[in-house]
């Protein structure tokens, strides 16, 4: 028995210091080990010994010196995906009524595949669970791309309604207002500036509910939001009035003055935004009417005089 354990304490003392020398260099000392996966070696940073040359590459056997190279030489699919209720694991069948060489198919072979495509679609989905799944990302990506909200975003929605759904906070709520809810929430927490007006113009429950479900998706998940900041929305509408940098600079400071003297607090950031840029407007020779900021905002030009006037009196400038 001492015999084993003089010969496993020698392994052990050997695989130390195996380790100490593959991680500093022996000719300068250097920690700078680095690996150059395209010559298969790894060597010293510092001085350029070659500590071994005969690594196994992992990377694939061919090369592409382009995306659609690339792309037609790879043979994995897309990766997973939380948009999907499938994550994207499972196949699809091509619509093109085409075989491998662009040929196009017998109408026998069409209506074989027309089959095996609605068959396809149905097992897809095992049960009602899953379907209500695929239903309400489907809404998000929906409403998502109708607001030009980006990939990333999507997927950030997608997990906060897979998260209620898990904590059975859909019970006695419309799956429609719960997958409009977590898109919302997504968009606050990605610093996506898109207000509750521009969400029920493309959703398909009415702006009460989607508050009232939000409020309730936001508390049980545990989601910390951040007040959104006016100076979010302002890139965004001054381009659509066309206004120059200089405007659009002023209308930030416009909001930042009067933040410090607590004007913000209670208002609507979409309408603060608004009346800042109105009154850059004015400031800048760049005159838009009021009806014009309204309807780029999605407010009422009442909103926007009461905030103007708040915020040239901040300015110093009534």
């Amino acid at each position: 028995m001492a015999g084993f354990s003089h010969q496993r304490q020698e392994r052990e003392a050997k695989r130390e210091r195996t380790d100490v020398s593959t991680r500093t260099c022996p000719e300068c000392g250097s920690d700078s080990i680095i690996q150059d996966g395209d010559a298969g070696e790894r060597l010293c940073d510092d001085c350029g010994l070659i500590l071994e040359d005969q690594n196994i590459d992992h990377g694939p056997e061919w090369r592409a010196f382009n995306q659609s190279e690339r792309d037609s030489k790879s043979r994995v699919g897309a990766p997973t995906t939380k948009t999907m209720h499938d994550k994207g694991l499972t196949t699809q069948i091509d619509w093109k009524n085409q075989d491998a060489y662009g040929r196009s198919l017998s109408s026998e072979k069409r209506s074989q595949m027309n089959r095996l495509r609605k068959w396809q679609e149905r097992i897809r989905t095992k049960d009602a669970g899953e379907r209500n799944l695929q239903f309400a990302l489907s809404e998000i990506d929906r409403m998502a791309s109708a607001l030009g909200i980006p990939r990333s975003t999507r997927e950030v929605a997608s997990v906060l309604y897979r998260r209620a759904l898990n904590e059975d906070l859909i019970r006695g709520r419309s799956i429609e207002g719960v997958a409009t809810s977590c898109l919302y929430a997504a968009c606050r927490q990605e610093g996506i500036p898109r207000s509750l007006d521009e969400v029920t113009d493309v959703a398909r429950i009415p702006y009460k509910e989607l508050g009232r479900t939000y409020r309730y998706i936001a508390h049980e998940l545990g989601l910390e939001m951040q007040p959104v900041d006016p100076k979010e929305y302002v890139p965004r509408f001054a381009s659509e009035l066309e206004l120059s940098e200089e405007t659009t600079q002023k209308a930030n400071e416009i909001i930042e003055t009067s933040a410090e003297q607590g004007l913000l607090s209670g208002k609507s950031p979409t309408g603060f935004a608004a009346a800042a840029l109105y009154a850059a407007g004015l400031l800048c020779n760049e005159k838009r009417t009021q009806r014009e900021v309204a309807d780029v905002a999605q407010v009422t030009e009442v909103t926007i005089r009461n905030r103007y006037q708040e915020q040239i009196e901040a300015m110093g400038l009534y």
